[in-house]
């Protein structure tokens, strides 16, 4: 399978999901402003949404779309337990944080990435910080649905972490700090940032 990725956007956490389960990928670099890859193909006949991630399966199709994705792989792999079972409560907890997660927070960023004005960045920063807090009231445990590291914990890392390179202050939120912390020690998790140049 070939990941088709950014490093340190949002394809970072399927492919730490990828790292986690022990599945091998292929990657391939993506320009997001010239929507290229690194070959110098056009993106855009791979994802003609113009974004990462995509996927492209052993048959040759393509599945698009973070939370999807995530899914797909911890299928993969079940013995892994990177995901509830299917039909139960927990697996339905599994898909709110990741609909939460994608809706909530990811998309609120999209002011302070791509030049929006200073009043929709203020906007932006004021709805990250209520919804950010709303996380933090919520992790009582290591990890978003307890003990367990789950595909979700891949996503609210790398929306997490780009609270630092836009400027949202995170001081007051110490168990997100700690969970940011104990995602990093994560061998799977180092193994994706390293592919990707992040450390």
């Amino acid at each position: 399978m070939k990941l088709f990725y950014a490093p340190g956007a949002c394809s970072l956490s399927p492919h730490i999901v990828a790292c986690e389960a022990g599945i091998e990928l292929e990657l391939c670099k993506v320009n997001l402003k010239t929507k290229t890859t690194e070959s110098g193909g056009d993106y855009t006949e791979v994802n003609p949404k113009g974004y990462v991630p995509a996927l492209q399966l052993e048959g040759g199709e393509i599945l698009t779309e973070g939370p999807a994705i995530v899914q797909f792989l911890a299928e993969q792999k079940p013995e892994k337990d990177l995901a509830p079972e299917y039909g139960t409560l927990p697996h339905y907890r599994l898909l709110e944080w990741l609909n939460f997660i994608s809706t909530e927070l990811h998309k609120a960023f999209v002011p302070l990435f791509w030049d929006g004005s200073d009043e929709e960045k203020q906007h932006a920063k004021q709805n990250l910080a209520g919804r950010f807090q709303f996380v933090e009231d919520s992790l009582n445990s290591d990890y978003l649905l307890g003990s367990d590291f789950s595909v979700a914990d891949a996503y609210l890392f790398t929306v997490y972490s780009w609270c630092a390179k836009v400027d949202v202050d995170t001081a007051g939120w110490p168990r997100l700090k700690a969970f940011a912390e104990r995602m990093a020690a994560r061998p799977g998790v180092k193994k994706a940032m390293q592919d990707e140049g992040l450390i």
